[in-house]
């Protein structure tokens, strides 16, 4: 752990809005409007449990934010050496205890809005609220943090991409189909390339902190075959959903998306250190104009 140099302290409400990563928050609302609008397109569609899926949604990827600042500062994986933005625990802008405080009230927030999902959808939400809770933390607190373990990517793609989306259309429906599942595969695999390029980023220090992200342990070229693989996988989905009856050729909409992919995947393939923090925004602006047109052509009925 290394001890912060001294530099000038933000507003306490802008080091909040930092720890809280506003940049990264497309990554959970993306999976919730694409399950939103694929129970629309099945004439269901409930505006309050709606409005409170996108919220705990949100709620959970701060909580997530706020673990990992200060569980990241406990662990060593983020010094004065890091190549990302500045964290609120590394620059002694908030102590680690201000940081779990921030982040119970934010689990308990997420909570309280779970206990109505909960009310909505029964046992099968309950499940999925306990885990989300749980995993959001494990990322990076605990003996065996998924995030050290190399399990980061997995557990992204399952919870930002068919466990989110079917959960949200579960939620609209009391039901799960193929399209609400399948659906949540390209969102999963675009969430989940946030990481790798964020993990791209951080390979040395990932290494000297012993954090063993697929990147840090495999290599670069690894995470950038990594990146392009998913990124294909998501265009591929909708071509597959159509071939399978379950979706209109309308879905082909997102494909309009690609010249934005082409320029984060660039920068991805030849870049490295600070200047990926540009690839990482682009990524999570990316993820969400990718679900919004994919809502739009999960509703065109061609």
């Amino acid at each position: 752990m290394t001890t912060p140099s001294p530099v000038s302290v933000p507003p306490i409400q802008q080091i909040w809005l930092n720890a809280a990563r506003p940049r990264t928050l497309p990554a959970s609302l993306a999976p919730v409007l694409v399950g939103l609008g694929v129970a629309w397109h099945d004439g269901q569609f409930q505006w309050l449990p709606a409005l409170a899926t996108i919220l705990t949604a949100l709620l959970l990827q701060i909580a997530a934010n706020l673990a990992n600042d200060v569980f990241d500062f406990h662990k060593g994986a983020d010094t004065h050496t890091r190549l990302g933005p500045p964290r609120a625990t590394q620059m002694g802008w908030l102590t680690p205890r201000q940081m779990l405080m921030g982040l119970g009230v934010v689990l308990a927030l997420a909570g309280l809005l779970g206990l109505y999902l909960v009310y909505v959808g029964g046992i099968p939400i309950l499940v999925i609220g306990i885990l989300a809770m749980f995993f959001a933390v494990a990322y990076t607190a605990g003996p065996l943090p998924l995030a050290y373990l190399g399990l980061g990517d997995l557990f992204a793609f399952l919870f930002f991409g068919p466990i989110a989306v079917g959960g949200t259309y579960y939620l609209q429906t009391g039901s799960v189909n193929v399209l609400a599942v399948g659906s949540g595969v390209p969102i999963g695999f675009l969430v989940t390339n946030i990481l790798v390029v964020n993990n791209l980023r951080d390979i040395e220090t990932d290494r000297a902190a012993g954090k063993k992200t697929l990147a840090a342990r495999f290599g670069a070229r690894f995470a950038r075959v990594e990146f392009v693989t998913l990124l294909c996988g998501a265009y591929l989905m909708p071509v597959i959903l159509i071939l399978l009856g379950q979706a209109g050729i309308g879905l082909l909409l997102t494909w309009l998306s690609i010249p934005l992919a082409m320029r984060v995947t660039r920068i991805v393939w030849r870049e490295q250190g600070r200047v990926l923090n540009q690839a990482l925004a682009r990524q999570a602006q990316f993820v969400l104009i990718f679900a919004v047109s994919w809502c739009i052509g999960v509703l065109v009925l061609i």
